[in-house]
């Protein structure tokens, strides 16, 4: 075949490929090139053309139709955070586009891979307060770490690509594409879809210096008395195996923040417990003790450090995370350590000594101890006839073994569980860090059954925070999927009313909250439930619960006035934390 021939060939291979689909179903390829298995969305007038595009794929995209855009992102969120994988979410313009912002805020500061897909009006109606017209891209821009407005068809394929690639490198967060129901519309010459792989202006890792590693286990190889304490970015990073190296070999006490917990098992020997406001007594007072601070993939948040001023003072701080913003930002690093943590760790494994660390071990040891006799002990079994929050959980770990995914809301009930569950694998505490979003837990616990089916999904909730979502209930009866609700009932906004008590002198300001009969109104969705108030009745209830095929919601009435003990006052340092 001569040269002319062989180029014609090429020609018509080319023009085979390329295929005159509408932008609607060119959204449709994208996901399904990104491996997209699952959706989580509410159809409407501006996005109504892709949903179009959907009915013919939807044997290979499994759709949830959630009952309220919020709830859409937070089932997204939840399936991002069990599987691994980019969360995706459908919704229309205008006030669909706004639901999602409360999700998108939560998403980003808890660093959750989201791509969210909106419609939009006509492009020739853009700026003219069209129906449904919101200027979506501005209102979002604090909210992700991305996005765009497509108006022509053709650019779908190389800005999802990009969409997708930016939502899950790096610190992962979310990307938001908004795009006018003309681009969905509009028919154009499909030539395939390129997944992206990098971003002239993007860099996803920061580059390793190794001079830094060198110093860090310098210094960590001199410390007396070592401290580690690690957040989301281990999970995050999938760098589970190398952190567990890294502690085991440096002998180093290791202490988790909230969305840290689960990376490595709440029972391994170096473990110490949960830092922050209602962490546990030894990881905070003792941070201000310790020689070197070595801080893994989290952030300083305020909720960790309480008062700057006062924060690990007389350490000596290295810092490794993926986000060269994060380093120095709220805490003065002596060592930072750029790069992503599953290929730092490794380097500083090497180079470190193995160690052990007896006598700074057992000071963490002593500490829990006087927390078990002041704290722990008091909430797990209660003078009283009336149920503490702590004695729930403690029974679901008896009964789980620590293999189940538990996905609290926010409030008292949020911070017993993350005190209190036990834990053996990865990706198994599912909560609002950054944000605090009251109504999280129902839709998060939703995505987070789909993300992982083959685990146990118990979505721990207050009676405040499960009104705020209650409607995705709706979307449990519909899709059927096995999630199991434990509402802590306590009649109160109850981490407000602590507040309000430790330190607005009892003036309970519009903290109690009425609340409709829970169980029927499951079974109002055809979801099972049961109520309980004794203790004698309280085991049989979860095992029931956890052994029925299917939903359920079991409704637990706890204490009105219990308090959530330890806790550092806003306004103090760590080590003036509170046990009682």
């Amino acid at each position: 075949m001569s040269t002319i021939e062989l180029a014609a060939e090429k020609a018509k291979s080319v023009i085979q490929q390329v295929e005159n689909i509408s932008g609607g179903e060119a959204v449709m390829k994208a996901l399904l090139c990104e491996k997209v298995n699952t959706i989580f969305g509410y159809p409407g007038g501006a996005i109504m053309p892709i949903y179009d595009a959907l009915y013919d794929y939807q044997e290979r995209l499994h759709h949830i139709l959630v009952r309220h855009e919020q709830g859409a992102v937070h089932a997204a969120q939840g399936f991002a955070r069990t599987s691994g994988k980019t969360g995706v979410v459908f919704a229309t313009s205008g006030p669909g586009a706004t639901n999602l912002v409360t999700g998108l805020a939560d998403a980003m500061i808890d660093s959750t891979p989201v791509v969210c897909i909106t419609g939009q009006v006509f492009a020739h109606l853009l700026g003219t307060d069209a129906f449904q017209e919101t200027d979506v891209v501005n209102i979002t821009t604090p909210v992700t770490k991305w996005n765009y407005q497509v108006t022509d068809a053709s650019e779908i394929p190389a800005i999802l690509a990009k969409a997708f690639y930016i939502a899950r490198t790096g610190r992962p967060g979310p990307v938001l594409i908004d795009i006018t129901k003309n681009a969905q519309l509009q028919k154009f010459d499909f030539t395939g879809y390129t997944p992206c792989t990098h971003i002239r202006s993007y860099r996803p890792k920061p580059y390793v210096r190794r001079k830094y590693i060198e110093q860090a286990a310098a210094l960590i190889n001199e410390a007396k008395k070592p401290f580690i304490i690690f957040g989301q970015g281990i999970i995050l990073g999938k760098a589970e195996k190398e952190f567990r190296e890294f502690i085991e070999k440096s002998g180093i006490p290791a202490a988790w923040t909230i969305l840290g917990m689960s990376a490595i098992p709440t029972d391994h020997p170096l473990a110490v417990g949960m830092l922050g406001m209602h962490g546990n007594y030894g990881p905070n007072v003792l941070t201000n003790d310790c020689d070197v601070l070595i801080a893994v993939g989290m952030r300083f948040d305020d909720r960790v450090t309480g008062r700057l001023d006062k924060y690990a003072k007389q350490a000596k701080v290295i810092h490794l995370d993926i986000d060269p913003s994060e380093i120095d930002k709220n805490v003065k690093a002596m060592i930072p350590v750029w790069g992503d943590c599953k290929e730092t760790l490794p380097l500083l494994t090497e180079l470190v000594q193995k160690k052990t660390h007896p006598e700074w071990l057992q000071r963490f040891r002593d500490f829990q101890r006087e927390e078990e006799k002041q704290c722990i002990e008091p909430e797990m079994k209660p003078s009283t006839d009336v149920l503490s929050m702590g004695e729930v959980i403690h029974q679901i770990n008896e009964l789980t073994k620590g293999e189940a995914i538990i996905v609290s809301d926010v409030g008292q009930h949020q911070m017993v569980a993350c005190r209190y569950a036990q834990f053996k694998h990865s990706n198994s505490n599912i909560t609002s860090g950054g944000l605090g979003t009251m109504g999280f837990a129902l839709p998060a616990a939703i995505g987070a059954k789909f993300g992982a089916p083959a685990r146990t999904v118990i979505a721990i909730i207050g009676d405040g925070g499960f009104q705020m979502t209650i409607q995705e209930l709706g979307t449990i009866m519909q899709s059927k999927v096995n999630v199991k609700i434990v509402i802590l009932n306590n009649e109160f906004l109850g981490m407000v009313r602590q507040w309000q008590e430790l330190f607005h002198d009892r003036r309970y300001s519009f903290v109690d909250i009425t609340s409709p009969d829970f169980v029927a109104v499951a079974k109002g969705y055809y979801i099972e439930g049961r109520s309980v108030s004794k203790r004698d009745e309280l085991r049989n209830a979860l095992s029931g619960m956890l052994d029925h095929q299917g939903p359920y919601l079991l409704e637990v009435k706890v204490g009105k006035e219990n308090n959530v003990f330890p806790m550092v006052p806003q306004g103090c340092s760590v080590a003036e934390i509170r046990l009682k």
